[in-house]
């Protein structure tokens, strides 16, 4: 999390509206571990990462509604191990993420 304070803090001095995603829980594999969070400005500005490729859109797209409605959110992904088999990872895994505006 401090990776991305000084850029949440500049967003909120421009006037913008914040909120961030963290990684609240994984299971097997995971690429980023339990505490990493990913910062989303109004603007659409990221900052951080709480996983990668399809998972970090998806949670860009859920943190514009909770900047809409200011109610947070818990977010579940997860793969099995055959469909990261068949793709070509080794292992699959899962991770959930909590999305919460910044106040």
């Amino acid at each position: 999390m401090k990776e991305i304070l000084d850029e949440v803090e500049r967003w909120r001095e421009a006037g913008e509206k914040v909120v961030v995603a963290t990684v609240v829980a994984t299971r097997r594999s995971a690429p980023r571990p339990v505490g990493t969070s990913l910062a989303i400005s109004e603007s659409g500005k990221m900052c951080g990462s709480v996983s990668g490729g399809c998972v970090e859109s998806d949670v860009f797209e859920n943190a514009m509604e909770v900047m809409k409605s200011g109610a947070p959110k818990m977010l579940s992904y997860g793969i099995t191990d055959d469909m990261a088999w068949n793709v070509g990872l080794p292992c699959g895994g899962e991770i959930d993420v909590f999305v919460e505006p910044v106040e």
